[in-house]
């Protein structure tokens, strides 16, 4: 297919084990001829499920959505602390698992609400211009700082084996579900660490209406991907719309604050974030409420 630089959107893709997040928008940048593309928030390669991607203007978008709220279904076994945090680590230490089902329950329970959080070494996080995981692989360990994050809810919290649990969670921007894995086995003593992750919700993208690679390869050879990119006012559709008039048109095209005067009567707060709509109806981006005017944020035109 040609170059289409008036391509703009979300797809939501299911990223299968063994994929990078990288890989994923590699084949999809590729498929649709080096359109610019992006993700937005880094799964393991071990790790599956919804990875929404942006494409063309839409890349802008893609810290707004890596910042809303998330779904994970993680397996925890318990008695193994590991370099990673998770199963594809090495082992650092094996412990006897003695403790009961009610135990491991309220333990997994015990983090809802606020929490705070050391992030793994082997993590994408950088230090000094570093990625973590990099500077492990060298052996070196530096201090991280903690970070608080919130877990909305726990919930169908099921007993596989023995030692292996199952549960979800449904957590804030920047949670670690292994770090929460190996944080519930010190909490009980005996170690864990996550053993396997599927990431079900980000945002409003959900593992139901996600699709894999190749069955996105297909409908990109059908010419059928308008059925599967979600367009920007579907993607940002929790912003309240401002629509603003035409005599502003200057203040637009030159990316300036736009005063209240130029707007309907919406009433707006201070700092909120707004979407603006122009005399055409037509998507300019994302403004902040500042006093009497509204500042762009991320604009789209």
């Amino acid at each position: 297919m040609k170059n289409d630089n008036s391509l703009i959107g979300v797809i939501n893709i299911y990223k299968e084990k063994g994929f990078t997040s990288h890989d994923v928008v590699n084949i999809v940048r590729k498929s649709l001829n080096r359109v610019k593309t992006g993700h937005t928030g880094t799964l393991d390669p071990d790790a599956e499920g919804v990875l929404p991607i942006c494409i063309g203007k839409a890349t802008k978008l893609a810290d707004y959505i890596a910042s809303d709220i998330k779904e994970y279904k993680a397996e925890i076994t318990f008695g193994l602390k590991t370099t990673t945090e998770d199963i594809s680590g090495d082992i650092i230490e094996k412990k006897d698992v003695c403790v009961s089902d009610d135990e491991i329950r309220k333990a997994i329970l015990s983090f809802l609400g606020d929490n705070y959080q050391t992030p793994p070494m082997y993590s994408a996080i950088k230090v000094n211009g570093k990625k973590l995981y990099e500077l492990a692989r060298e052996g070196k360990e530096i201090e991280r700082k903690s970070r608080k994050i919130f877990i909305y809810e726990i919930r169908d919290i099921k007993r596989l084996a023995f030692d292996k649990y199952e549960f979800k969670v449904l957590c804030s921007k920047g949670t670690y579900i292994r770090t929460l894995c190996k944080d519930i086995g010190e909490k009980l003593g005996c170690g864990a660490c996550m053993s396997d992750l599927t990431r079900t919700r980000s945002g409003n993208f959900y593992i139901e209406d996600s699709i894999k690679i190749d069955e996105f390869k297909k409908l990109v050879a059908n010419g059928e991907l308008d059925k599967i990119i979600m367009p920007v006012e579907r993607v940002l559709e929790k912003y309240k719309k401002v629509y603003i008039s035409s005599l502003a048109e200057k203040f637009v095209e030159n990316g300036n604050k736009i005063s209240l005067n130029f707007l309907n009567d919406e009433k707006l707060i201070e700092n909120e974030v707004v979407l603006a709509i122009d005399w055409n109806n037509k998507i300019i981006g994302l403004y902040k409420v500042l006093g009497e005017c509204i500042k762009p944020l991320t604009r789209l035109i």
